[in-house]
């Protein structure tokens, strides 16, 4: 029978630092989109700097971002 999520964790945690890392580390590799769609946020990403960079766009301050968030979600 496979380990519960919970069994993982206890277990991890006797392991030290390093081996949990290293886990941490291969997980997260393992997780990463695939080359297509890592390409495709690069060229969108350049995409929408470049908007912004030529005034086509305008970007939205962090602060005014983050109280229209708190706004939103009544904070």
């Amino acid at each position: 029978m496979p380990m519960t999520l919970d069994q993982v964790v206890a277990e991890t945690r006797q392991w030290p630092p390093g081996r949990v890392a290293e886990l941490v580390d291969r997980l997260t590799t393992e997780l990463q989109p695939d080359a297509e769609i890592e390409n495709a946020w690069r060229t969108e990403t350049r995409r929408r700097v470049a908007e912004i960079e030529s005034g086509r766009v305008e970007g939205i301050p962090g602060e005014v971002v983050s109280a229209r968030v708190r706004q939103i979600v009544g904070r």
